[in-house]
């Protein structure tokens, strides 16, 4: 999706979730919160790929909270994961509060999209 936006003309932004959060921690540090918030709301697309992965801190689900709120209604925004939305509390830090105002946000107006079977990047492996 990221490479036809491009192709049609459109800026797009690809980050993993929690290179989002520390880019926006080191600016947060650096005073630089509200310049480094436009790098990921200015794009019409920004993928943030692999949430769930790794824990997210209170801190961390905040700052991704910042970038949700701001982009919602203002620019598209995909999110990958490998979880089930009812296990998204666990990834915000238990927060179950924060938790249903981000997925408020995404799921307003939201294409879901399930994919399942073998893993692409296993195939190769899979059929030796």
């Amino acid at each position: 999706m990221g490479y036809a936006a491009c192709l049609e003309g459109y800026p797009v932004l690809f980050a993993t979730a929690v290179d989002v959060i520390n880019t926006l921690s080191a600016a947060q540090t650096a005073g630089t919160m509200k310049q480094t918030l436009k790098k990921f709301t200015r794009p019409a697309l920004l993928i943030l790929d692999e949430l769930g992965f790794l824990p997210i801190d209170k801190a961390g689900a905040d700052l991704l909270f910042q970038v949700i709120s701001l982009r919602y209604e203002q620019g598209a925004l995909v999110m990958t994961s490998n979880r089930a939305f009812k296990d998204w509390p666990e990834i915000f830090n238990n927060d179950s509060t924060l938790t249903s105002a981000i997925l408020d946000r995404l799921l307003h107006h939201a294409e879901t999209i399930l994919i399942e079977g073998k893993s692409y990047r296993m195939k190769e492996q899979i059929e030796v």
